[in-house]
């Protein structure tokens, strides 16, 4: 579950590829409002390397499957590892064929989709076949959301937490702003001081000038927590419970967003509203 709640776009269509020189996208094809282009399946691997690690394998799709085993066959190398920025299903339902298929694990923080006995933490460091992958903690979309930092190749993989196109949902209840805004201040930190160029992220095209992607996520929360708190002074809410507050709010500061999107915008303004509640 993603979806691209406003934000800017970009012009054209997104099928993936080599992108970087450790990274290639194979594209899942799960299309839809709230997953843009389909999911985003990173093949991380070193410049002629045997091993790869495969990041998000997407949905439980045998076909994706295969298309993933075929770019791995193609370079000669074998699946060592599998895993996951975070557990919705566009993203790790088909963690458990790939993991099976491969004979590899699945690493993930939530222990709930690992398969195997290596869980994830942020801080850890991943260093096999010649790649490093730093794990990044960041919570925020959901409560066990990572990121994947390669300082070889200076891109990052940020799962939903940065996407390819417009902004991402906050998942409330699982995920909270409190956190989402520490997690892109964490991010941009990294990014400032490790010279990242590159964001790879879960669904969407690539982004090459990261600084100002998260500058612009971060500027635009700000920009709906205004929106969201004029909103419910605005309008005759004092008496609704939470939920019919939120639609209120949804229907008022969303009137701009396609009504595909709508339900992921109540979550984040849920999210909103318990955020502002507790800096009243």
């Amino acid at each position: 579950m993603t979806g691209a709640i406003g934000g800017p776009g970009f012009a054209g269509e997104w099928h993936g590829g080599a992108i970087t020189s450790y990274a290639t996208c194979v594209l899942a094809p799960n299309a839809g409002p709230q997953t843009l282009d389909g999911t985003n399946t990173w093949v991380v691997r070193a410049p002629g390397a045997t091993g790869v690690t495969v990041i998000d394998p997407g949905p439980n799709d045998i076909a994706h499957w295969q298309q993933v085993a075929r770019e791995v066959e193609q370079r000669g190398a074998r699946i060592e590892r599998i895993l996951l920025t975070h557990g919705h299903l566009d993203h790790s339902a088909g963690a458990r064929l790939f993991a099976e298929a491969a004979g590899c694990t699945v690493q993930a923080l939530d222990p709930a989709h690992q398969y195997g006995s290596e869980g994830l933490v942020g801080g850890d460091v991943i260093d096999e076949s010649g790649v490093e992958i730093h794990v990044v903690a960041t919570p925020g979309h959901t409560s066990d959301s990572l990121s994947f930092y390669l300082p070889q190749d200076g891109s990052i993989l940020t799962g939903d937490t940065v996407l390819g196109r417009g902004t991402t949902v906050v998942a409330y209840p699982d995920g909270t702003l409190v956190e989402y805004l520490d997690s892109l201040h964490r991010l941009r930190e990294l990014i400032a001081d490790s010279h990242v160029s590159t964001i790879l992220p879960g669904h969407g095209p690539t982004l090459n000038q990261p600084d100002e992607v998260i500058d612009y996520y971060l500027a635009h929360r700000h920009e709906r927590l205004d929106q969201v708190r004029a909103a419910v002074s605005e309008l005759d809410v004092a008496e609704l419970p939470v939920e019919d507050v939120a639609q209120r709010v949804v229907e008022s500061v969303y009137a701009d967003v396609p009504r595909a999107v709508w339900p992921l915008a109540l979550l984040s303004v849920r999210a909103q509203l318990e955020y502002l509640a507790t800096r009243r």
